[in-house]
């Protein structure tokens, strides 16, 4: 839904050079586009509304009394389960946006909140008060998310493009990212064919602070655990709960959605379970 740039030492990075990073990714997002910079970091967006399409659903979004911000792609499709917990827990809501879920259960859990979002998600939290960054992609990424560390800090991006246009990246081509291209079809992440730009993995977060640039997994598939059990109907029925409550998941919109039907069974599986619930 937004598609973001940043730049930590924000106070050191020229207006003309955030502006020029973020109108490359401006059509990403048509629907809106948003700039926060403090003291040290700065974050700019450009939306694509989905959920509360009204101004309160504008990003970059941040809580100042706490100096947490925050900028979203993608989509949080348990927004609605978080924001239920924590309005119990005393937080207020000004908006209907999964942003704000993001950014109040960031406050309540902290990085703890990683691995209770299901949803297809790159994002970016800027704690003032840790003064730290945290970039993190969904568990499957499906949304892009690509970084570049700097002396004094970090740029990232939706794409890659962005990131090149700050003043301090260059754009200069990786030789084993070429030869690995060549010989394989392909460039493996963290890796891209830009020298010191690097991939967020699926699954994973990044930390920038103090000078430090930390990476951790806050979800890993189980590769051992086995694929089928039980009997016949007993997975049937497994299959059918665990499709129709992704699909779903996927139908919560304040705007028309659609399905891109080929005709194969999955599409026309999704289509027809999409079709029970609207």
């Amino acid at each position: 839904k937004a598609r973001a740039v940043a730049d930590a030492k924000a106070t050191k990075l020229a207006p003309e050079d955030r502006e020029a990073m973020t109108r490359l990714l401006a059509h990403r997002g048509p629907d809106a586009r948003g700039t926060w910079v403090g003291r040290e970091a700065g974050l700019a967006a450009t939306r694509l509304a989905i959920l509360d399409l009204s101004p309160a659903g504008n990003q970059p979004m941040g809580d100042p009394a706490t100096d947490v911000y925050v900028v979203l792609n993608g989509e949080i499709y348990n927004f609605l389960e978080l924001r239920a917990q924590l309005m119990e827990a005393g937080y207020p809501f000004r908006s209907r946006s999964d942003t704000e879920v993001l950014l109040q259960g960031y406050r309540h859990w902290g990085e703890t909140v990683l691995p209770r979002l299901r949803g297809m998600f790159a994002f970016a939290v800027w704690d003032g008060q840790r003064r730290q960054l945290l970039l993190a992609r969904d568990r499957i990424g499906i949304k892009p998310l690509f970084f570049a560390e700097l002396p004094d800090g970090l740029v990232f991006g939706s794409e890659i493009k962005a990131v090149l246009a700050h003043p301090s990246v260059r754009a200069e081509l990786d030789r084993t990212a070429v030869d690995e291209y060549l010989a394989r079809g392909h460039v493996a992440a963290p890796r891209t064919i830009f020298r010191g730009v690097r991939s967020v993995l699926p699954g994973q977060w990044v930390r920038w602070g103090s000078g430090r640039l930390e990476t951790g997994r806050y979800w890993s598939p189980d590769l051992h655990q086995p694929l089928l059990e039980g009997k016949e109907d007993d997975l049937v029925d497994q299959l059918d709960a665990g499709l129709n409550d992704a699909v779903r998941s996927h139908l919560v919109s304040d705007v028309p959605v659609g399905v891109f039907l080929s005709g194969g069974i999955d599409s026309s599986l999704v289509a027809a379970i999409a079709q029970r619930h609207m």
